[in-house]
């Protein structure tokens, strides 16, 4: 029994779509899905069709593509904006058997260490930009290299004032749940965007990182009992190790940023049993 991990699925690219169709069954395995399968509904019923039937469990956490609003988009279904787009996908997830962030955090049941798996959805608040940047200047600095998120037209906070406000309610109330697990028990953070500002290295668009997560999870790696972080949103894949706690990027990507040879199961990063302690890839 393995526990794998992947994000960033994009399958509103059909080329994406086509390759989660030919992925191979692991009926005996779980999935952990690290937002961004697609931005629509459809295309969330549509992934968890396939694998949930391919995987014996799935865990899923939004991604800010996830929670777009598409203009196009002419159903009623998928006009919903800010949270209640995030309550229809959480209710699509249930329906299949999809864990959540909404649900109990789960032990998991293989051999060895009983981690606990903990699915968050925290967003993100601007903070992750130059300390003499201030934070009504920070859209103003990204637009200076010609960077601006999609999610400024698409990602909408209803009811919350802004994507900010409602970062810092997810984060309160993520906080909660977490002070809450005893402090022996190894936690597997589960979140689409990462929760250590220093793993955002964006060579090329170094400005971006305004939509990369927040700071008020600078130190949850530390004051949780963490074992281990899994995220995406980068397409980045790689391995890092921070102050012991092993931080996995687990993107595929967009079609042109991933080698088709070795299809979609080149890139289920294996994370229990756990794989040999390894350096920083």
């Amino acid at each position: 029994m393995k526990l794998y991990a992947i994000s960033d699925l994009h399958i509103g690219h059909a080329t994406n779509r086509q390759a989660l169709e030919e992925l191979p069954s692991y009926p005996d395995d779980w999935l952990i899905l690290a937002g961004d399968v697609g931005e629509t509904l459809d295309h969330l019923r549509y992934a968890l069709s396939l694998l949930t039937r391919r995987f014996a469990r799935v865990i899923w956490v939004p991604g800010n593509h996830d929670l777009w609003t598409i203009p196009s988009q002419k159903t009623s279904s998928d006009n919903l904006r800010g949270d209640a787009k995030y309550a229809a996908l959480v209710s699509i997830c249930r329906s299949y058997g999809v864990l959540t962030p909404e649900d109990p955090y789960v032990q998991w049941p293989g051999a060895g260490t009983p981690y606990l798996l903990a699915p968050l959805f925290l967003l993100y608040d601007y903070s992750f930009r130059p300390a003499e940047i201030p934070e009504e200047k920070a859209l103003e600095w990204a637009l200076e290299a010609d960077i601006l998120c999609s999610d400024e037209y698409l990602l909408h906070p209803d009811p919350y004032p802004s994507r900010a406000a409602w970062c810092a309610a997810r984060c309160a109330y993520t906080e909660r749940r977490l002070q809450v697990v005893e402090p022996t028990t190894p936690l597997i953070l589960i979140n689409h965007f990462p929760l250590y500002e220093p793993l955002v290295r964006l060579k090329r668009i170094p400005r971006f990182s305004l939509w990369c997560g927040t700071r008020r999870t600078h130190d949850w790696h530390k004051r949780f009992p963490t074992a281990m972080v899994i995220y995406g949103h980068l397409h980045i894949p790689r391995t890092d190790v921070v102050d012991g706690v092993h931080f996995e990027e687990v993107s595929l990507g967009y079609p042109q940023q991933w080698n088709k040879e070795k299809g979609i199961q080149g890139y289920l990063r294996q994370i229990l049993p756990s794989l040999t302690e390894s350096s920083p890839r």
